[in-house]
């Protein structure tokens, strides 16, 4: 099936947008000049324009016209955190697995108030140097085993596969990474930290893909000087 004309020339102009040809903040072009440079009615630019609006690719300005507006939606970015070690060296020490009900935490892990959770603490280590404190919170369903030796924890997400056939990685989450000063006294202690120094802050939760079921909610505090990442932008 052909697809009709104001589709193409909205492709064909969103292909323009994305490869760099305008800058963001650009003038647009004019109706005008669309009607002449594809041969169509008014119309048929007009619908190719509003669905480029409606996208978030361009943007119109009362009295002055369309301008660039490009998204993220319109790059594939890619961020990776580089590891500043050999991971080789990288060694994963569960410190403990308890049972919790704080109700921020509950909360967040959509559980009832009379709910529990598993708090599993776990420090990573580099050439012995501790760089990263996790505390992961699991709703106890997804823990087949809690009175399991704790070197059974190292890996949660080879837990959640072996044990639920779940692909952590696979699922949808939401991260986020700020910078903490000071770093609390607990996460300072344990990443043999001075207590004036910072640490990035990271919270992390993941959600099943076929339920409303939140996996697991992760609060990790990485050693500063561990902290490095990298951007990638229209990488194809």
């Amino acid at each position: 099936m052909k697809a009709p004309k104001y589709q193409l020339i909205q492709n064909d102009l969103k292909q323009q947008i994305v490869s760099g040809k305008f800058e963001n903040g650009d003038k647009f072009y004019t109706e005008a000049e669309l009607t002449k440079l594809y041969n169509v009615s008014s119309i048929t630019v007009i619908r190719a324009v509003n669905e480029l609006v409606k996208d978030g690719y361009l943007i119109r300005k009362q009295g002055k016209g369309t301008f660039i507006s490009r998204p993220r939606k319109g790059k594939l970015v890619e961020f990776s955190d580089i590891e500043l070690f050999s991971p080789n060296t990288d060694h994963v020490h569960v410190l403990s697995c308890e049972k919790g009900n704080d109700p921020a935490i509950l909360e967040k892990l959509g559980l009832d108030k009379q709910e529990i959770y598993y708090k599993i603490v776990r420090l990573r280590t580099a050439n012995s140097n501790p760089y990263l404190y996790h505390q992961s919170y699991i709703p106890t369903r997804y823990i087949q085993n809690p009175q399991a030796p704790l070197e059974h924890f190292k890996s949660l997400h080879q837990r959640f596969k072996l044990d639920f056939n779940i692909h952590m990685s696979e699922e949808p989450y939401t991260e986020s990474n700020e910078v903490v000063f000071p770093t609390p006294d607990f996460a300072a202690e344990q990443l043999k930290m001075e207590s004036q120094e910072p640490a990035i802050f990271q919270t992390k939760m993941t959600q099943s893909s076929t339920s409303d079921d939140i996996l697991e909610y992760v609060e990790s505090y990485k050693h500063w000087k561990f902290f490095k990442f990298e951007i990638k932008a229209n990488k194809r």
